[in-house]
């Protein structure tokens, strides 16, 4: 078989995408070893941070979150769901996420005041194919343009990746700026929009959402690994708090 590239292109390399050509000619994908690990689901316990830690999303999260998002309606807008108005509506919105076979609920939690400050998730977990999307991102003001914040997403992705996954997807409403600009912060790569992908249905009416898609790949993640702790490091912020380098400098500098 011969390697050989063709004329549509990575979207993370800009360069043609490579195949082989079979033994009728035709093009197809790199070959894969035929006995590629299955990586097991990320059926998470407590993971343990500088700022923060991970834990499995439970009820008795529901309390400190409902404080943290009081009063934070627009932080909801682009999530599928509204926001709960009161303790008992977001303990059973934690119980109704914990329902779903295919997704794994995250608090996130202060290691400072042992408060949980927001929520993750693992979701469209797909080991027999090597990937997984984070997703259901969802910070209050206190984790928002924080270490913390980088911190929360940077344990989550080094999870997926020692795990053995080969793919790290994140997806957001196509208009939600806020979103689509942390992705490329981290590191994603823009692969596209998957137009009227979802209609939501929210308590403010039901509108059309078209779904912008990015990922991660295995081979692109000690760069991004390797950037994402150079900036977490107190040598990248002074003493005021401010960061010195920019992660998305350190990225591009690897």
């Amino acid at each position: 078989m011969n390697s050989n590239t063709c004329n549509f292109y990575d979207p993370g390399t800009n360069e043609p995408l490579s195949y082989v050509l079979n033994k009728f000619g035709q093009k197809v994908g790199l070959p894969l070893p035929d006995d590629l690990p299955t990586p097991p689901f990320p059926n998470l316990e407590t993971v343990h941070g500088i700022t923060c830690r991970l834990e499995p999303l439970k009820v008795h999260h529901a309390e400190d979150l409902l404080y943290e998002m009081a009063e934070n309606d627009s932080d909801w807008t682009y999530l599928l769901t509204d926001r709960p108005k009161d303790l008992n509506e977001y303990r059973q919105l934690i119980e109704s996420y914990n329902k779903f076979h295919d997704r794994v609920n995250v608090g996130i939690v202060d290691n400072k005041t042992n408060k949980a400050v927001g929520s993750v998730a693992y979701m469209r977990i797909d080991p027999t194919n090597c990937s997984l999307e984070i997703g259901a991102v969802n910070f209050s003001k206190a984790m928002q343009k924080t270490k913390m914040g980088t911190e929360a997403i940077y344990l989550m992705m080094k999870t997926t990746f020692d795990l053995g996954y080969r793919r790290l997807e994140w997806k957001c409403d196509a208009l939600n700026e806020r979103s689509r600009s942390a992705a490329l912060r981290y590191g994603f790569t823009f692969e596209g929009i998957f137009r009227q992908a979802i209609v939501l249905r929210k308590a403010s009416g039901t509108r059309n959402r078209d779904t912008a898609w990015f990922s991660i790949i295995d081979n692109e993640w000690p760069k991004i690994k390797s950037s994402m702790e150079l900036w977490l490091s107190n040598e990248n912020f002074d003493k005021s708090g401010n960061q010195i380098k920019r992660l998305r400098d350190l990225i591009k500098e690897k």
